[in-house]
């Protein structure tokens, strides 16, 4: 099944909602933060959707859409084939610095070194001055809760639908053994979202990152305490 199918395309209505609700909330906080948009990348683009919703927002500016797992970056290239926007399979071919790269649905679903190999080379494609926006899922507390119990609807007693995991992660002990396999040759990969804890991220990229600002998706004034994406908004120190 393809990208698109289970995340803008789903047969859900509400999901199908939440997901380009989440592409448009990045965007917005774009023009909050008064940022360049004169170099954006899309780093880790799935089938590029955000790409796409880019080349609409800003004509003038310089998109890249990076994809490294081929069957995403396929589907990225059938998405984006009426544009222009430079699509890359490869983070060598980058030549150019970015003053905001939106990173998406990205960090979830990457294992503990990837996941800090990943923040140095965003670090790497950022100007001084560049801003990024991570956007990743809320796993625990309440939306820990209501995905679980959509989930076992679905797909009851898998990793990601069983009370045991739904449990400890609404009480904010997320499962710590994630099983993990691989999206592409030698691209080692959390398929399931349950496991991921969005706090130790966050003190992953302080490492590396000033934090400016972390909102919610769709609302963000109803908080992490409900709403079920979380956008973190950091900066070059």
């Amino acid at each position: 099944m393809s990208y698109a199918n289970i995340t803008f395309n789903d047969k859900n209505y509400i999901k199908r909602w939440l997901q380009k609700k989440r592409l448009t909330s990045a965007m917005q906080l774009v023009k909050t933060l008064q940022a360049n948009t004169e170099y954006l990348c899309d780093f880790g683009a799935g089938n590029g959707e955000l790409s796409k919703l880019l080349n609409s927002n800003y004509k003038n500016s310089n998109i890249v859409c990076y994809e490294p797992a081929p069957i995403l970056y396929f589907e990225a290239q059938e998405n984006l084939k009426k544009t222009d926007i430079n699509i890359i399979s490869d983070i060598n071919q980058i030549k150019n610095t970015f003053d905001v790269l939106f990173c998406l649905e990205v960090f979830e679903h990457l294992p503990e070194q990837e996941t800090k190999t990943t923040i140095q080379q965003i670090s790497t494609l950022l100007k001084p001055n560049g801003i990024a926006i991570i956007g990743v899922p809320i796993e625990i507390g309440i939306p820990a809760l209501y995905k679980g119990c959509f989930r076992m609807f679905r797909r009851f007693g898998a990793f990601d639908a069983n009370l045991k995991n739904i449990f400890s992660s609404f009480i904010g002990i997320p499962p710590k053994e994630r099983p993990i396999g691989e999206i592409a040759p030698g691209l080692r990969y959390h398929f399931e979202h349950v496991g991921f804890d969005y706090r130790t991220l966050k003190k992953t990229i302080q490492l590396d990152f000033k934090i400016i600002k972390s909102t919610t998706s769709p609302f963000s004034f109803l908080g992490k305490f409900l709403m079920p994406e979380l956008n973190i908004i950091i900066k070059k120190t």
